[in-house]
């Protein structure tokens, strides 16, 4: 309801409904920090390798995966350049090791598109999941393994035919890798795949994951956290916004709460990733089940 009502209500709101070229710079800034950073891992000591890529590699891979998440809404070209986004979003993935971004991009809009769909979006848990991860020892290991099921799930609940912007990115990937494998080694290596699955499971910002969809409140499917962390994420916390609102840059997340307040301020919302995941672990009501699933009628058109 508040998509439909408030551009009628705040017409400002439409303004910000353009590309952020500041994405650019900085997904660009980003990845040579990560190249910078292959290369100073190369030489160390293995526990210094492991300890850069979880304090500094983690969340350099998991806000790339957001700078992404923005790259899939067109919003470093628009909407009138959508390839310039799929080649922009292949190189942004090639410092995480594992090719994603194009394959993100098309579950995503089905994500957006039908929200808690079942057998369509991949963003709600299986069924395995719900009924394995039950106590907080197994929530807890739920959570480390974050990586693998975002992996898999798609495979499990909504496959889809490869397609060739698909293979691009996989080719592309594997060059990139074997190029840092020739140059710097296996330090660099695993460097590079380790920030990207530990920046994904047990960390900080991976609390999102959570915060975002799971039902701490019956009723209440979709929340936003207004906590520093927004910062390195590209705003993704502001995730009521970003729903009623896809195609403004989650730069601009933040006015549209400043404009529409009335809308958003009374809404049930987080400070706290960190504790996002402390009360799922701890809370014994909560589990991968707590998510709204719909059961869809009509057609349903996938990307």
């Amino acid at each position: 309801m508040r998509y439909w009502c408030l551009p009628s209500k705040h017409p400002e709101i439409k303004a910000l409904m353009k590309p952020d070229y500041n994405l650019i710079w900085v997904v660009v800034l980003m990845v040579l920090a990560q190249l910078t950073a292959f290369y100073l891992v190369k030489d160390l000591d293995w526990k210094w390798v492991v300890f850069w890529a979880y304090v500094f590699g983690s969340c350099i891979s998991h806000s790339m995966t957001l700078a992404i998440h923005e790259i899939s809404h067109n919003s470093a070209f628009g909407n009138s350049k959508a390839m310039w986004n799929r080649w922009f979003g292949i190189f942004a993935n090639l410092p995480l090791g594992l090719p994603y971004s194009i394959s993100f991009k098309r579950y995503h809009m089905d994500h957006h598109r039908y929200l808690g769909g079942d057998g369509i979006d991949v963003d709600i848990p299986t069924n395995f999941e719900g009924w394995f991860f039950c106590t907080r020892f197994r929530k807890f290991i739920w959570i480390v393994l974050q990586p693998f099921f975002y992996a898999i799930r798609p495979l499990c609940i909504n496959p889809k035919p490869i397609t060739r912007l698909e293979l691009i990115n996989l080719l592309a990937q594997l060059i990139f890798d074997v190029v840092i494998y020739y140059l710097w080694g296996v330090k660099s290596m695993f460097y590079m795949l380790a920030g990207s699955v530990l920046g994904l499971g047990l960390h900080p910002i991976s609390g999102h994951f959570i915060a975002e969809h799971y039902m701490f409140l019956k009723g209440h499917e979709t929340y936003s956290y207004y906590g520093p962390l927004n910062l390195l994420t590209f705003n993704v916390g502001y995730h009521n916004e970003h729903h009623d609102f896809p195609n403004i840059p989650g730069k601009s997340l933040p006015l549209v709460k400043k404009i529409a307040a009335e809308y958003y301020d009374n809404l049930p919302q987080y400070n706290s990733w960190i504790k996002v995941l402390y009360d799922f672990v701890m809370d014994d009501t909560i589990s991968p089940y707590s998510r709204m699933k719909r059961k869809l009628k009509g057609e349903v058109k996938q990307d």
